[in-house]
């Protein structure tokens, strides 16, 4: 199994006092998990900075990230931010695609394409997050929507667009519902994903990973992380609580 990563998705949650309870704890936790598991933590992002300064002096276990980004490197973009501007203050994940954007923000798969390729050009690595819908599930639509989410980055960047690239597989219906899918299921679409991207690539993938996300918990955690095409975690609710997410990547380690 390769090395996990897992990454914690904080949304729109935190404030300096949920920042020192949370991070400081888990930093020390992740000594051991440093050299065997990629953790990443995506708070807001006016909080990256106030991270930095609270670890100020001391060993960071973990990676920054960001829950998203402009298409445009600069230019009047009110309340935007750059690729430019996250590599500055060292980011180094940027989530992009998440169904939370794509629904109350209406990006489309061409505006997520964008926010993907401009990344690619700043050396940064895009977490790009595919899924289907409830109804798209019932109606045995889930490769279809998959492919042509992984589609429309190929026509923009190339065939070697998922180099040094995370895919995050979350099915919308799973997200908040405490209804992860069934440990098969996962790696079945999982398992499609890897192969897809594999055949119009027309190369060695280098750096490709697939993560899970969708209601993973301590509970289920070990069961999904096990199966093959399932590289690490994207977490959301459960990242929010210290004791769960360190139990989470524990056990991902076993």
């Amino acid at each position: 199994m390769i090395k996990p990563i897992i990454m914690g998705n904080w949304k729109l949650n935190g404030s300096k006092k949920f920042i020192r309870n949370i991070l400081l704890p888990l930093n020390q936790f992740l000594i051991k998990y440093y050299n065997i598991c990629t953790v990443i933590i995506a708070p807001p992002i006016l909080y990256s900075n106030f991270i930095t300064q609270t670890l100020k002096n001391i060993q960071n276990n973990f990676f920054l990230g960001a829950q998203n980004v402009d298409i445009h490197f600069s230019g009047p973009f009110t309340g935007e931010i750059s690729p430019i501007m996250l590599k500055d203050i060292g980011i180094s994940y940027v989530i992009v695609g998440h169904s939370e954007r794509r629904l109350y923000h209406q990006e489309t798969n061409e505006i997520i394409a964008k926010k993907f390729k401009i990344l690619k050009e700043e050396n940064l690595v895009p977490i790009l997050c595919i899924g289907e819908t409830k109804e798209e599930k019932i109606f045995n639509k889930t490769k279809e929507i998959c492919k042509k989410q992984i589609d429309v980055i190929f026509n923009l960047c190339g065939e070697s667009a998922f180099n040094n690239t995370i895919i995050a597989y979350e099915p919308i219906w799973a997200i908040g519902s405490h209804n992860s899918g069934s440990p098969k299921e996962v790696q079945s679409i999982c398992h499609f994903i890897r192969n897809y991207i594999k055949s119009k690539s027309n190369q060695i993938l280098k750096n490709f990973f697939i993560q899970y996300g969708g209601s993973v918990t301590k509970n289920n955690a070990k069961t999904l992380i096990y199966q093959k095409d399932i590289d690490g975690f994207l977490i959301g609710g459960a990242s929010l609580q210290v004791e769960e997410f360190m139990k989470i990547i524990e056990i991902s380690n076993m």
